[in-house]
């Protein structure tokens, strides 16, 4: 009887080892299984990686060989008499397509090319810093002062509001349709206030500044009446700023209205009565009718897409929140 019992434990045991040798197999089985289907997965994301890559250099290189260079417009190719157009669209800001750099630019090489006889500037821009509209209505002055044979016309389409006006006011005449909108005269800097959603969100804030109203413009503090009147004060100057720029260029051509200046809006026909236009027109007619060549050449700064798409990327969502949240500088409006 020991005997036998010794030999089923000796079989149990023997069954047991053959146990474990076959899961120990079976083991080893997935885990090689499991690496190989790892390396798999390295090696196939390696090559997307490589073949994403490739198709951005070959797009890179496409961009760079059969896109033209910022600039390079239909001005290079003038060999007659021609109008003049520059496109002053969307809004007046750095890093914009309306900003003081690109007009400048375009306004210079219009001036100076020796077929121009008259240049207009076709507006449709609803305005934006008073910084970038100073620059331009300074850079036309000058301009129109060094090439005094050469006019320059601006041409409102839908909308010639606030920095757009303020620039358009250094023309020599500006047109507009009669449903044009123009004016705009005024100044705004508009954010929000934060402070009772955060009691009510038991949230404490805290700011650390060196100087009693370096954090003012922060919209989760209480606003205090000394900070807010001196706000008001850095608005008025900027205001009285835009209004002696458009005293300058329009002159005894405006009307004497007292709401002139308080930033209402009007359509053409009311605009030309209050003297903030000279006439009704579009772009052709003031290049046939005005100016007398028909014939126009665009001179407008065109970004190239490599420069629009590196420009977006260094555009920061730091930079959104802070036109949101008020923490910009004024806006001409």
């Amino acid at each position: 009887m020991s005997s036998d019992r010794w030999t089923q434990g000796e079989m149990v045991s023997a069954q047991q080892a053959q146990a474990s040798k076959e899961d120990a197999k079976a083991w080893k089985l997935l885990e090689n299984t499991l690496q190989a289907s790892l390396q798999e997965q390295r090696r196939a994301r390696r090559w997307g990686i490589f073949f994403k890559s490739l198709t951005f250099l070959y797009l890179f290189i496409a961009v760079m060989l059969f896109s033209p260079l910022g600039g390079m417009d239909s001005s290079k190719r003038t060999t007659g008499s021609h109008t003049a157009v520059i496109e002053v669209r969307g809004l007046i800001a750095d890093q914009q397509q309306a900003s003081a750099d690109n007009l400048v630019t375009s306004l210079r090489r219009a001036f100076e090319d020796e077929n121009t006889r008259g240049i207009v500037m076709r507006i449709n821009s609803p305005g934006g810093s008073p910084v970038q509209s100073g620059y331009i209505y300074d850079e036309i002055r000058r301009l129109r002062a060094k090439h005094p044979g050469t006019p320059l016309y601006a041409v409102i389409t839908d909308l010639g509001a606030s920095g757009a006006y303020y620039i358009a006011a250094a023309a020599d005449e500006i047109y507009a349709d009669r449903s044009s909108l123009v004016g705009s005269i005024g100044v705004t800097a508009a954010g929000f206030g934060f402070v009772g959603t955060l009691d009510k969100l038991g949230i404490e804030r805290r700011t650390y500044t060196a100087g009693e109203h370096k954090a003012f413009l922060d919209p989760f503090q209480p606003e205090r009446e000394d900070e807010r009147q001196f706000w008001k004060s850095v608005l008025d100057t900027t205001h009285q700023q835009f209004i002696d720029r458009v005293k300058e260029g329009r002159g005894d051509r405006l009307a004497d209205n007292d709401d002139l200046f308080t930033g209402l809006i009007w359509n053409g026909e009311q605009a030309l009565e209050l003297g903030l236009i000279d006439g009704l027109g579009s772009t052709s007619m003031v290049a046939r009718d005005v100016i007398g060549v028909e014939e126009t050449r665009d001179f407008t700064y065109r970004e190239s897409p490599f420069e629009r798409f590196t420009r977006q990327l260094g555009t920061t969502v730091g930079n959104t929140l802070a036109t949101h949240l008020g923490l910009s500088g004024p806006v001409i409006r």
